[in-house]
């Protein structure tokens, strides 16, 4: 079985789609290992997205998602990480397919392409270094 990280970013946890998030989730089968919200910190989300850090957009990147709580996770099955991001959607949500996460819940609006609800690893690589980050252990 394989394991991918996840977030439910505050635009998902402030307009109250968790459950539903979650329930997507179940239905597809996956099984949900650990769960948890909290308060991300600058020093976190600059390990989390240190790719990006020196990158003009960074700062509404962090912005984002200082506003408000996340709710993040482990979700265990089989392809989980492809899986996953098919079901998450197009990253903008205005390229997001109607069924996908994004595409039924991310607002569109013109440069408001980052609030789109979730997040999932691109690769066992980034799964394992991602909840390693976030939960301590792998």
């Amino acid at each position: 079985m394989e394991k991918t990280f996840f977030i439910i970013k505050p635009d998902g946890v402030r307009r109250a789609l968790i459950g539903q998030v979650i329930d997507r989730m179940e239905h597809r089968g996956f099984v949900i290992e650990n769960l948890l919200m909290c308060q991300v910190t600058k020093d976190l989300l600059a390990q989390h997205y240190e790719a990006l850090v020196d990158r003009p957009f960074y700062p509404s990147i962090e912005a984002y998602m200082m506003s408000g709580p996340v709710v993040i996770g482990v979700l265990t099955g089989a392809d989980v990480i492809q899986s996953w991001r098919k079901m998450m959607g197009a990253t903008n949500p205005t390229d997001a397919l109607p069924g996908t996460i994004r595409g039924d819940f991310a607002h569109g609006a013109e440069g408001a392409s980052i609030e789109n609800i979730v997040h999932g690893s691109d690769s066992p690589e980034s799964a394992a270094r991602e909840i390693a980050l976030w939960f301590g252990h792998d």
